[in-house]
């Protein structure tokens, strides 16, 4: 009985390490004006209605409603900034990333109000990570349906799975303002020259045997 409780206890800390090491750590964009800013290594251009960039606000808090710690394991901070929307009309707003990212994640706040929802409409389909209220206004969680991120005083983060250099979406629903940081778990590989040239040498190859099938099929037949 003893081994058997042991082995589970063992199974169970093996499994939440597991959970907890597949976190990632995401970097987040920091807003230097309200069309363009830098993560990492890369720049970030923003296309669209932006309404300001307010600078050191908010305070993406509490970490939980922008951070699950199983997908996402940190949210972003008040240094990050944050672009102001307003909404209601059908302009399509544009991410571009300076080179391709894999699995970028939005962290949405104060979508929405009592009075009304707003939404973000992507133009992929998003994964809900974490959310819940914020350290100003409360609220509660952003909900997704579809391609669509909506919410009622709603905060949190959503993830989009794959890579891309850009994203798109319209905000239709008009709100007195909320606002998005963007991230990203990593970016995309580039391939080296090295690499570049294998690949030239094999599709060169390819063509060789085939047009040596092609003479050989040519001189059976005659």
């Amino acid at each position: 009985m003893r081994r058997i409780l042991v082995s589970g206890f063992s199974a169970l800390v093996l499994a939440l390490s597991a959970s907890a090491a597949s976190a990632a750590t995401v970097t987040w964009t920091t807003w230097d004006s309200i069309s363009s800013g830098t993560a990492g290594p890369i720049t970030v251009a923003f296309n669209g209605p932006a309404n300001d960039i307010i600078h050191g606000y908010p305070s993406y808090g509490p970490a939980g409603t922008f951070a699950d710690g199983v997908i996402v394991s940190n949210g972003p901070s008040s240094s990050n900034n944050i672009l102001q929307l307003v909404g209601g009309n059908s302009t399509t707003q544009t991410l571009t990333f300076s080179q391709a990212v894999v699995n970028p994640v939005f962290a949405i706040w104060s979508l929405g109000q009592a009075r009304g929802p707003a939404a973000f409409v992507f133009d992929q389909t998003p994964t809900f990570v974490a959310g819940g209220p914020s350290n100003e206004y409360g609220g509660q969680a952003i909900s997704v349906v579809g391609n669509a991120v909506v919410g009622v005083e709603g905060n949190g983060t959503v993830e989009f799975l794959g890579t891309f250099s850009q994203l798109t979406w319209t905000n239709p629903l008009y709100e007195n303002w909320y606002g998005f940081d963007v991230g990203f778990q990593s970016v995309a590989a580039v391939p080296e020259p090295s690499t570049w040239a294998i690949l030239m040498l094999g599709f060169a190859g390819l063509g060789v045997m085939a047009y040596r099938r092609k003479n050989t099929m040519a001189l059976a037949a005659a």
